[in-house]
């Protein structure tokens, strides 16, 4: 008997990817057959980088991960994309109490909305809980920010970064 393919789905904006999503991927692949990572569009927030940006530093960290997608889904909930692709679980992380209830909350909504897909909850270990991209991108200027981001975040991203700075410095000298 053929066991069925266990697919789950981590989706964020990914705006920019940090080690803590990297981990999040990485402990995905431990538990399900195939992770698809989902940037999820929200036509409402303002972005650092524009979709397909994203997709390229999401592609370029996680290459070496052959059960890993990248995908992207906008004007939909998650739990109507994770039904569309056939996924079993929604990953989610928690950083803080606050993320918790969030997660909470919305866990039992998707519940309501689709009890054949569960979520899992995972929590970072305490050297990468702190990292968030709001966190990386308030970083980013001051002298020596380099140093500290390149901590946070995959190569290709660091790459990315230093590119859009350096562009940014260039358009607006004083920035």
């Amino acid at each position: 008997m053929k066991r069925e393919c266990r697919l789950s789905v981590y989706a964020g904006s990914f705006d920019p990817l940090t080690i803590g999503h990297v981990w999040m991927i990485e402990q995905g692949i431990r538990l399900f057959d195939q992770v698809v990572v989902a940037i999820g569009v929200n036509p409402d927030k303002k972005y650092a980088f524009e979709l397909a940006e994203r997709v390229e530093m999401l592609r370029s960290s996680t290459k070496r991960y052959r059960t890993v997608k990248v995908d992207t889904f906008s004007n939909q909930f998650l739990i109507t994309y994770a039904r569309s692709i056939g996924a079993s679980h929604i990953l989610r992380g928690i950083r803080s109490e606050s993320d918790y209830e969030y997660e909470r909350v919305m866990r039992n909504i998707n519940g309501d909305l689709n009890r054949e897909i569960s979520t899992v909850f995972l929590m970072p270990p305490r050297g990468i809980a702190e990292i968030s991209s709001s966190m990386v991108k308030g970083l980013i200027g001051p002298g020596g920010w380099e140093a500290i981001v390149r901590e946070y975040v995959p190569k290709p991203v660091f790459e990315k970064l230093i590119k859009a700075h350096r562009a940014k410095l260039k358009s607006n000298p004083m920035a």
